[in-house]
């Protein structure tokens, strides 16, 4: 049966401009730890190393501990609620870049892959406070509550990539090696960012969601009430997800790791890149700097198309924008700092439109009760995408050269394109309406 289109209602919980603030504070300090992993953890590999074969490995390997980490953090968020889940998240980040620095004072291989893969939980807990922050948002402003989180990690995550000479410096006047330095910064940025949770995160947005929807679950009827969203759960949302639901999070999930795969790829081999043609940190921190500021950047406005013309729009539009990053970053000349820098603007550009649509997409989906351990595992995916794309993409430039990584990773991108359109089927014995307003976020109905 098909239920009249109705437009979502929009009212939120006066406790939600609270958790969007604590969380951007939170975000700000988190994004200058995760910059450090993406700007010179490829360098410091090479040089520990000596492979640029191997350079790719670092990225590999803490997105490998973003996968682990995201298991565990939804575990915790499912048990305990997000702000233990979160917090331990961000101090199990901060020890694994004690480890990295640790490493490279030693000159320790051996210590050096276990530590960026306990580096990778700290990642992937900057990623997964976007679901906390869409835990309380009504379903017409989902799409923009997602954004705020990820616009707040802009600040640190374009300040981190610039502070590579000067935390560099400071390291080497502790007799460090000059390349360990941005993660002495993210330990302490990590640090902090775990304790501005444990403190502030009150009420928790999960379980003060669950409450919220507790009646309506325990009934058997939909979870509507304060959150606004209606949605079948048949008294057990473990068990009683539709196919058009299920499509939801297939959908959602495969968008973010197609862009995942490609953004990780290409962003990772860029420094290595660059350095082989000439240049030196410092213009490798400034675009990574512009790639990473693309990334969180542009939030606001994709969270507002989102939530006006729709999910699946945004989602389709992240394939063309990566090709055009691809493409781009391929006939870049290599002295040219603008051209690479616009290849990576774009790269980020559109990664954002496809972690937000994603996310937008999978938290549709689900239901309070499922929602931080289904999060947890979509991340696992997302995590894994990454640790493919840093691992391999190494081994792309060592045999092909970077241009071929650049195209080969727009021809990938491009496969978001048919997964949306999929989506759009009619799915067996559901049917998917949209509310009057061309864009808001769809409400199904078995």
């Amino acid at each position: 049966m098909t239920a009249p289109n109705t437009a979502p209602v929009t009212r939120e919980v006066p406790e939600q401009r609270r958790i969007l603030a604590v969380l951007a504070l939170s975000q700000i300090l988190s994004g200058a730890a995760l910059a450090a992993g993406i700007t010179v953890g490829a360098l410091l590999a090479e040089e520990m190393l000596g492979s640029t074969g191997l350079a790719g490995l670092p990225s590999a390997l803490f997105t490998a501990g973003a996968a682990l980490g995201a298991v565990g953090i939804g575990r915790l968020c499912t048990r305990w609620g997000r702000r233990p889940g979160l917090a331990l998240g961000y101090a199990v980040g901060a020890l694994g870049s004690l480890g990295v620095v640790t490493a490279a004072a030693l000159g320790s291989p051996a210590l050096l892959f276990p530590a960026l893969l306990v580096y990778g939980a700290g990642t992937s807990t900057s990623l997964m406070a976007r679901y906390a922050g869409a835990d309380l948002a009504s379903p017409g402003r989902r799409g923009r509550a997602v954004s705020t989180v990820l616009f707040a990690t802009t600040l640190g995550a374009v300040v981190g990539p610039t502070l590579v000479t000067v935390t560099g410096d400071v390291a080497h006047s502790w007799g460090i090696p000059r390349l360990a330095g941005p993660f002495v910064l993210a330990a302490a940025a990590f640090g902090a960012a775990a304790v501005v949770l444990a403190a502030l995160l009150r009420p928790d947005p999960l379980r003060l969601a669950q409450a919220l929807a507790g009646p309506a679950a325990e009934g058997g009827g939909t979870e509507a009430g304060t959150l606004g969203t209606v949605r079948p759960d048949g008294g057990s949302a473990a068990r009683t997800t539709t196919p058009t639901q299920r499509r939801g999070v297939v959908v959602g999930t495969a968008v973010m790791v197609l862009t995942q795969l490609v953004m990780i790829a290409v962003m990772t081999m860029t420094p290595v890149h660059m350095q082989a043609h000439g240049h030196g940190t410092q213009a490798a921190g400034m675009v990574i700097a512009l790639h990473v500021g693309a990334m969180f950047l542009p939030s606001p406005l994709t969270g507002l198309l989102v939530d006006r013309i729709g999910r699946r729009w945004v989602a389709g539009a992240s394939g063309p924008v990566l090709l055009a990053a691809g493409v781009l970053a391929a006939v870049a000349p290599p002295h040219s700092v603008p051209a690479l820098a616009s290849a990576l603007v774009l790269l980020g550009l559109g990664w954002n439109f496809g972690l937000i649509s994603g996310t937008a997409i999978v938290t549709d989906a689900l239901a309070p009760a499922q929602r931080a351990a289904t999060q947890g595992l979509v991340d696992v995916g997302i995590s894994i995408a990454g640790a493919v794309g840093g691992m391999s993409s190494g081994l792309i430039v060592a045999g092909g050269g970077y241009p071929v990584l650049a195209l080969a990773g727009g021809a990938v991108a491009l496969a978001v394109v048919p997964v949306v359109a999929w989506s759009v089927r009619p799915a067996s014995h559901t049917a998917t309406t949209t509310p009057p307003g061309a864009g808001g976020p769809e409400v199904e109905q078995a």
